[in-house]
């Protein structure tokens, strides 16, 4: 990794495999991760609390602030943009849509079964959400990033294929293979 590298944003629709890589990444590069999800909600109480703007973006800001981190989420906007500026490396996670649709499914039957974590209640209307979230995505988020400034920016890397190894790793968070 070049040791600029600290602070890594991810971003990708529902099932792209962020939290995956985001995990694989921090373990590898021994920088904190953070789900962005769990800016937006309030999980500590046992039910899911959607926080205020305010507070959303105080815990944002308490993230930005550190020296490295690796930040996950499909959240773009303007609460947003400051994570893609300040960002030594961008990556727009964009497998094929019916590989996450398939996600989609293996992860619900999965959670349902006990054999995988949530930081929510896997529900049936989470789980035809994530089919809405997925389609939105695919016809109108990614487009809009592509053609935002942050999408257009030179740090960031559109990875539409990812093996899982190492190496790989290293290779999509370099500096100096961006452009």
């Amino acid at each position: 990794m070049d040791d600029a590298t600290k602070k890594i944003r991810i971003i990708g629709s529902v099932a792209s495999g962020k939290t995956t890589l985001a995990k694989e990444l921090s373990e590898y590069l021994h920088i904190p991760y953070i789900e962005m999800d769990n800016l937006v909600w309030d999980r500590g109480s046992g039910t899911d609390r959607r926080r205020t703007p305010q507070e959303r973006d105080a815990c944002l800001h308490q993230v930005l602030v550190e020296d490295q981190w690796i930040l996950e989420g499909v959240h773009r906007g303007d609460w947003t943009e400051e994570t893609f500026l300040e960002a030594d490396v961008v990556l727009m996670l964009d497998p094929p849509y019916m590989l996450r649709t398939w996600r989609i499914i293996r992860r619900f039957f999965r959670q349902k079964a006990g054999l995988e974590s949530a930081n929510y209640r896997p529900s049936l209307k989470i789980f035809l959400r994530m089919f809405r979230w997925n389609r939105h995505f695919e016809k109108v988020e990614k487009r809009k990033f592509l053609q935002s400034e942050a999408g257009l920016l030179p740090k960031t890397k559109r990875v539409t294929r990812w093996s899982g190894d190492l190496e790989n790793l290293d290779s999509l968070v370099r500096r100096r293979d961006m452009g």
